[in-house]
């Protein structure tokens, strides 16, 4: 029997649910633009600058040396950024991941599939749309047993109350 999400932690799985949603986007986004700024820099030997000679934003050549490949721009390396923001904000994906994924009581292979979402691109897309409606469907469905199932202490309590007290007949 596979383990079920203990009841009072089905509050917080909405919480966590909404943080890996909004990681799972972001961290897919910078995936795709540290995707484009691999292809410019290795296909076509291109570094995007901001705030240098070239301008606001601009294009700069990357020059193949002995010691492998070398800027020519100046300012802010944009590149590079992308590439750091991207390896941060994996580091709070897989976070909420992680939460997620102990809270809903998976399987461990299920936390590898989703961390891959954050390496593999287009995947963390695809993996949001459909673990987001999985774990609704999990909540509203434990939320309609609940309300339909009846209070489990209500009985107890009268047939309580009619007996007399272990105490009382001491």
């Amino acid at each position: 029997m596979p383990l079920e999400p203990k009841t009072a932690d089905l509050p917080r799985i909405r919480g966590a649910l909404k943080l890996y949603q909004v990681a799972s986007v972001i961290t897919g986004v910078l995936l795709l633009l540290l995707c484009a700024e691999m292809i410019l820099k290795y296909a076509f030997h291109l570094e995007l600058f901001a705030f240098g000679s070239g301008g606001f934003l601009s294009f700069q050549p990357v020059l193949e040396t002995a010691n492998g490949l070398e800027s020519t721009g100046d300012g802010v390396n944009l590149s590079t950024g992308i590439l750091i923001v991207h390896g941060w904000f994996y580091v709070v994906y897989l976070f909420s991941d992680f939460r997620l994924w102990s809270l809903m009581r998976w399987p461990f292979g299920r936390f590898i599939l989703i961390a891959l979402g954050g390496i593999i691109p287009f995947l963390s897309f695809i993996l949001e749309a459909r673990i987001g409606r999985e774990v609704r469907t999990y909540l509203e469905r434990r939320e309609a047993d609940a309300s339909a199932a009846p209070a489990p202490n209500a009985g107890a309590e009268a047939s309580d109350s009619d007996q007399p007290s272990v105490e009382a007949a001491q």
